[in-house]
């Protein structure tokens, strides 16, 4: 398994930033898949979760209305397009996978308490920084 997190960067406050994940190794269409973001000196906070088709997907309170999950399955791709983005954004952001096909391994209430240890595969990260 490969998740290849990429688009971070630098952005004023308002700004907008679209990530990706490219992924491989596993039949992407069949797993639930997630965003988690790490702040310097912070715990592992959960942003969003998309399930197998990508018609459905759920956002940590503060990510909500501003940021929007989406996936290709035909280019085995997850994206992250976060708009009128916020210093507190500041963030490694990391892309993951679900462990268990089909379905998601949690409810969608517990999924703010997800850490990335309970994924089974997740990517480098992509830098996300938000500062004017």
């Amino acid at each position: 398994v490969q998740l290849q997190a990429s688009g971070g960067g630098l952005v004023q406050p308002g700004g907008s930033l679209r990530l990706s994940c490219a992924a491989s190794g596993f039949t992407f269409g069949t797993y639930w898949m997630y965003w988690v973001r790490q702040a310097p000196g912070q715990e592992v906070e959960w942003v969003s979760a998309t399930n197998t088709g990508g018609g459905r997907s759920y956002y940590g309170d503060s990510v909500k209305g501003r940021f929007t999950a989406s996936r290709d399955n035909a280019k085995n791709t997850l994206y992250l397009e976060m708009d009128n983005l916020k210093p507190s954004d500041t963030a490694l952001y990391y892309c993951a996978k679900d462990p268990r096909a089909y379905a998601s391994n949690w409810a969608t209430d517990s999924m703010p308490r997800l850490r990335l240890r309970d994924f089974d595969s997740w990517g480098q990260g992509t830098q996300v920084t938000v500062s004017s």
